[in-house]
């Protein structure tokens, strides 16, 4: 297939990145007492959020970052971080609204992660791979900045079982022949739907501790017979 069939519009990057960067920003915004952070500190996590995933993407792949060939990925991140930030007063009373826009970011970075691979030729589960790893990159990269734990390998998250499911469903439509705006926007709502469930019914994998508790009680009991 055409290479040119997967070429990323800069719109559809600079959405990603501009929403990416608000949702970095109400992140930040929202601490108080020793982790609060100034002007600067909240920008930076917004432009960590908003420019992180394509950087993994892009680092993976192999190419020059695409946020740093041109001047509207680094300005529409900070931009966007200063919206998030004077936004962020409304948005804490609107927790709903900052889990879909988390929500609806990851799918995005997962969908341009994933099509940006498969345009350089790489096989399926490898492109899935490299999108999962562009739609956690961001958060993780935030994450470790602000030294708090990095939430996609934690219990209750399921970021990246979200955005796999996304990412999935994305090569399974192309490989159906569905166009390419339908197939990522496919992506997006899956991604979406997953996450938004996993937060509202309280939805993660299981523990690891719970996983070796269990195998240990069926290890006695078989021990006891």
């Amino acid at each position: 297939m055409d290479e040119s069939y997967f070429a990323i519009p800069l719109w559809a990057d600079l959405t990603a990145v501009g929403l990416g960067g608000i949702q970095g920003a109400l992140f930040a915004s929202g601490f108080r007492g020793k982790r609060r952070l100034d002007l600067l500190g909240v920008v930076i996590i917004g432009v960590v959020m908003g420019m992180g995933g394509g950087l993994i993407r892009d680092l993976l792949l192999n190419a020059m970052p695409a946020t740093l060939l041109s001047n509207w990925h680094l300005l529409t991140a900070t931009a966007a971080s200063l919206i998030g930030m004077l936004l962020a007063g409304l948005f804490q009373r609107l927790n709903r609204g900052i889990v879909v826009l988390d929500a609806v970011v990851i799918g995005m970075f997962g969908a341009l992660g994933t099509v940006k691979a498969l345009g350089v030729g790489m096989p399926v589960v490898p492109a899935i791979f490299v999108g999962v790893c562009a739609a956690v990159g961001g958060g993780m990269l935030r994450d470790v900045l602000m030294g708090l734990p990095v939430a996609v390998m934690h219990v209750g998250s399921l970021y990246a079982v979200a955005a796999g499911s996304g990412c999935i469903v994305l090569t399974t439509a192309l490989a159906l022949g569905a166009p390419m705006t339908w197939a990522a926007g496919g992506c997006v709502v899956v991604t979406a739907v997953v996450r938004i469930f996993a937060v509202a019914f309280d939805l993660s994998l299981p523990e690891q501790r719970r996983l070796y508790r269990r195998r240990v009680a069926a290890e006695r009991r078989v021990r006891a017979r």
